[in-house]
């Protein structure tokens, strides 16, 4: 599971702000253009943006690997048809997902240059008020607990190999699976909340103060031209 990694690159050193933007843009550059050729130039634009991370594509891909089945089997239930498999419906489906995979890795440098309390500023910074505030505590949430579900979920699973879950059949072990995911989530949010009631959770927290750079502008002319080509 992906999660923030303390660095020196020029992904990290780029305020928040300016790598959502990179996002927003690149997101809708993707569904404008899923062409062959702009899928690949956006490959190369994904992987440039995975080395500003210093974040390999392969480590990448790794973290997504649970989404992989659904992007590679969605173009074979599209294909198939009662006159046949349709390899044009296919290959267009290949394109779409193909572009989810590339929206996914452009997001993983994000998520491995990125603080928590600096996503969290910036959300708050672009959304003012109540709304922002909820928004940005509900991102900072997710990104705090989610990789410790994913963790309960793997030591889950390998209690159960321990004790020869395979002998059993599928489906009482994914009831098994399921019920202990769901214990385990009930159980960290009941610490999650203590521990904030513990930390007095407020509303209104001192952020980190956000500041463009030098090193921001190429990021935000990369942004407008993203978002340029998405509308022409």
């Amino acid at each position: 599971m992906l999660s923030y990694s303390p660095g020196n690159s020029l992904a990290h050193r780029l305020d928040p702000r300016t790598k959502l933007a990179v996002q927003i843009a690149f997101v809708a550059a993707a569904f404008a253009h899923t062409t062959p050729a702009g899928l690949t130039v956006l490959s190369l634009l994904a992987l440039c943006v995975l080395a500003s991370a210093r974040l390999s594509p392969f480590s990448a891909i790794y973290a997504y690997r649970f989404a992989l089945p659904v992007l590679l089997v969605g173009p074979l239930i599209e294909g198939v048809g009662l006159s046949g498999f349709a390899f044009e419906r296919a290959f267009e489906t290949s394109l779409a997902s193909y572009r989810v995979l590339l929206v996914l890795l452009v997001s993983a440098a994000y998520v491995r240059s990125t603080p928590v309390r600096e996503s969290r500023a910036a959300i708050q910074w672009a959304v003012p008020g109540r709304a922002g505030a909820f928004l940005g505590m509900g991102t900072a949430f997710v990104f705090r607990l989610l990789p410790l579900l994913v963790v309960d979920l793997k030591r889950t699973r390998e209690a159960m190999a321990a004790r020869l879950s395979s002998e059993r059949p599928v489906h009482e072990r994914m009831a098994l699976l399921a019920v202990t995911g769901v214990n385990r989530a009930l159980a960290r949010a009941d610490g999650f909340s203590l521990a904030l009631r513990a930390r007095c959770f407020a509303w209104n927290p001192t952020l980190p103060r956000l500041a463009f750079s030098r090193a921001d502008l190429p990021a935000l002319a990369l942004a407008c031209g993203l978002a340029f080509a998405a509308l022409y």
